[in-house]
């Protein structure tokens, strides 16, 4: 314990400070970059500094980030190291409160680092758990939602949330991430969520057994949303889905492989880029029509029935082609970006069916082809006949475009060989294109 203590602060010594070799050499160190460097060390080797001179010995209390892993002690030498460790802390403000909790903690050991939190005015508290070496979830206390008034960032995973009768105070918070969390319910979280007034960043990564059926997220001040979820085995018969209201949101990223819908209530007219995969969702047009300001788009869902919006501000277009439809959403979407400059294709996931893309020359020409598109990126090339009908007409209408890099799996290099053959004849609308192959 004590040899990675000193590895780490005669190490960073040598290498960047340079401070002459002597027998008092540490003391040389001013206090703040010598909690800087405690700050990145384990709690309990922080500590262990008290006994290494008079100048150490109340060095520790000081440190702004505590961060305590259970994983390695028994129940009794954990819980009174976490208690009287936080008691003798005397920094003023805690930047980060970190656990790292298995089978040695015990669920009335939380209400202490609660309490510790809020006299410290604790600015991050992250509480993550080892789900696989405990016999039973870890319960949150009803403290957590009322005497952390001045967190900015709280990180959970693999706890349950219990409900509570008084009303949810999260007045400074500004980053928000749930992992594998379980709530009460739908009511809960939705609550939850719109009592942080200040909430700029959201994750919320979904669990089999969270007891939520609509995720419920109404935040104007929300700036960036990532919502993922895993694949479910649902006992009831009620449609799974969101619905978002969020009308400040700059990014977003959706990720659900059993969800049935998405409903936004507001248009999001300052979105900067959103990451949408929601192969099954019914009414993915309401998502497109309420991000068309974004600029850049990655895109894994089924063509929409509804009309397609314009987004005149899409510079940045990446499809997936994992689905047999994913031609006709390229050519929908290559018609209504107009002023689009970069197209990536690429493989993203395991293919969805085995039935093959169709390709039908449009009698239009999409106008980002005839005016601005200058790269042209794809990746997982297969050859496949509609992959070189679509690259030939990329490439012969393209007439602003710079470069186009295309990549293969292949490992037959005969097969590679033909690829390279066919699109290198192929015409092109730019005399200036440079044509790549990975």
């Amino acid at each position: 314990m004590f040899s990675r203590v000193w590895f780490w602060l005669f190490g960073l010594e040598r290498e960047q400070l340079k401070v002459q070799k002597g027998p008092d050499r540490l003391s040389q160190l001013p206090d703040a970059l010598l909690l800087e460097i405690l700050s990145l060390l384990p709690t309990e080797d922080v500590v262990a500094t008290m006994i290494l001179s008079k100048r150490w010995r109340f060095l520790w209390m000081m440190v702004p980030r505590l961060v305590y892993d259970d994983s390695y002690k028994n129940i009794q030498r954990f819980s009174r190291f976490v208690d009287k460790s936080l008691v003798l802390h005397k920094a003023p403000i805690l930047e980060t409160l970190h656990f790292k909790l298995g089978k040695t903690c015990r669920d009335e050991d939380i209400p202490k680092c609660i309490r510790a939190a809020d006299k410290s005015s604790v600015r991050e508290v992250i509480i993550e758990i080892d789900s696989s070496s405990r016999p039973s979830p870890l319960i949150l206390p009803k403290s957590l939602y009322t005497e952390c008034r001045m967190l900015v960032t709280l990180e959970l995973n693999n706890v349950v949330l219990v409900d509570v009768s008084s009303h949810v105070s999260f007045p400074s918070l500004k980053s928000l991430v749930l992992v594998s969390v379980k709530y009460p319910g739908d009511e809960f979280l939705s609550s939850l969520l719109s009592s942080c007034h200040v909430l700029e960043d959201l994750v919320l990564e979904q669990c089999p057994d969270d007891n939520v059926i609509t995720f419920t997220i109404r935040v104007p001040s929300l700036k960036s949303l990532v919502l993922q979820t895993s694949r479910h085995i649902y006992e009831d018969d009620d449609p799974h889905g969101c619905v978002i209201d969020a009308p400040s949101l700059e990014y977003l990223d959706i990720c659900d492989d059993d969800g049935e819908f998405c409903f936004i209530e507001n248009n999001m007219l300052k979105m900067e880029e959103a990451d949408i995969d929601i192969s099954y969702y019914i009414l993915a047009g309401n998502i497109l029509g309420s991000i068309t300001s974004a600029k850049r788009l990655d895109l894994c869902l089924l063509p929409s029935k509804d009309e397609y919006p314009v987004f005149y501000s899409l510079i940045t277009l990446n499809i997936c082609t994992c689905h047999a439809e994913w031609v006709d959403l390229l050519m929908c979407m290559l018609r209504v970006s107009p002023n689009l400059r970069d197209l990536e294709l690429n493989l993203c996931h395991d293919l969805t069916d085995e039935s093959l893309a169709c390709w039908s020359e449009p009698s239009l020409v999409p106008e980002c082809l005839l005016s601005s598109l200058e790269n042209l990126e794809w990746e997982q090339y297969d050859g496949t006949e509609v992959e070189e009908e679509v690259a030939a007409f990329i490439l012969r209408n393209a007439n602003c475009l710079k470069k186009a890099t295309i990549s293969s799996n292949s490992t037959d290099p005969n097969k590679k060989l033909e690829m390279i053959k066919i699109l290198s004849l192929s015409p092109r609308g730019s005399r200036t294109c440079q044509l790549l192959f990975d």
